[in-house]
């Protein structure tokens, strides 16, 4: 039986924007939620550990000064592991429900095979998160009121930058384990920049993002292992002035994986942060200006 109250966050996530926006450049946090509603956590087979290893810790804090520089930030505060809005809105896998999916829904992709559809079937290295199935019209609530609403948020707000400035960026916020899984048994790059290999921004956002973050001591590369997920592929337009591109942060940076607890160095992540937020906001974006002058 679908239980309405498991999908009532309040707010289930925010737009924080400044008294005076001036620069055309959004920061999104969408995986940093950490309200996780008693209903969920009563179906659910995992403890709060192993659960909150989708959760990106913090980054919305990382990135909060934003805002106090003229720059809005779109925050989610419901987890990841409940819904996802870095996915189609019906990447969903038939083996999770009880009823029949919409014809329309996507059943196949590979985000559903590795079990990390809109609602996700795993955590972690493909630890199951459920008990038992879950009931179609539960799935199809929290999208509703969960996952369609934040999209519609973010919409109005590039929209809003767009028109006020003439072109947008979109900075989607995201952090990653410090090590690749097991196959791979190698550390991962402190950071890696996805901009769908050259089609989701203009080079030179990906080659300033780049220079900042060398320049500040962070080994950095490009699109892998990730090149960006549904929200970077969907709004990054460039050729509509509309440009968007994916950063992760390697978590071991700014806190213990194990227990969750930030550590000494955030502070200076978070200042690092702020750096090349400033840098952004230089771009030309608002004037369909001369791109070579940001990236030098």
């Amino acid at each position: 039986m679908t239980d309405p109250a498991i999908c009532d966050i309040d707010p289930a996530f925010e737009a924080l924007e400044p008294v005076d926006m001036r620069a055309a450049v959004i920061f999104n946090s969408p995986h940093s939620g950490r309200v996780y509603p008693p209903q969920f956590l009563r179906q659910v087979r995992l403890d709060m550990a192993l659960l909150r290893r989708s959760e990106d810790t913090a980054v919305d804090s990382l990135f909060a000064g934003v805002v106090e520089r003229g720059m809005p930030l779109m925050r989610v505060h419901f987890p990841r592991s409940m819904v996802d809005v870095n996915r189609e809105p019906y990447e969903l896998d038939p083996r999770m429900f009880d009823g029949r999916l919409p014809t329309f829904a996507n059943t196949r992709s590979m985000r559903v095979a590795g079990g990390l559809g809109t609602i996700p079937r795993v955590v972690g290295e493909a630890q199951e998160i459920y008990a038992r199935r879950l009931p179609v019209d539960e799935a199809l609530m929290r999208i509703e009121t969960l996952y369609k609403p934040y999209h519609r948020a973010l919409r109005r707000l590039i929209s809003a930058t767009h028109r006020a400035f003439g072109g947008a960026l979109l900075v989607d916020c995201h952090s990653m384990p410090s090590m690749a899984p097991v196959r791979e048994d190698r550390p991962r790059a402190y950071m890696v920049i996805g901009d769908r290999y050259g089609t989701s921004c203009a080079p030179a956002v990906g080659d300033l993002i780049e220079a900042v973050l060398r320049e500040r001591g962070y080994n950095v590369v490009r699109n892998k292992p990730y090149a960006g997920g549904f929200i970077t592929e969907h709004y990054g337009q460039p050729q509509t002035g509309v440009h968007a591109v994916q950063i992760e942060i390697n978590r071991a940076l700014y806190m213990d994986e194990r227990s969750y607890r930030l550590t000494d160095h955030f502070p200076q992540l978070q200042a690092d942060m702020m750096v090349l937020a400033e840098a952004l906001a230089r771009l030309p974006l608002e004037r369909g200006g001369d791109w070579r002058i940001a990236a030098e």
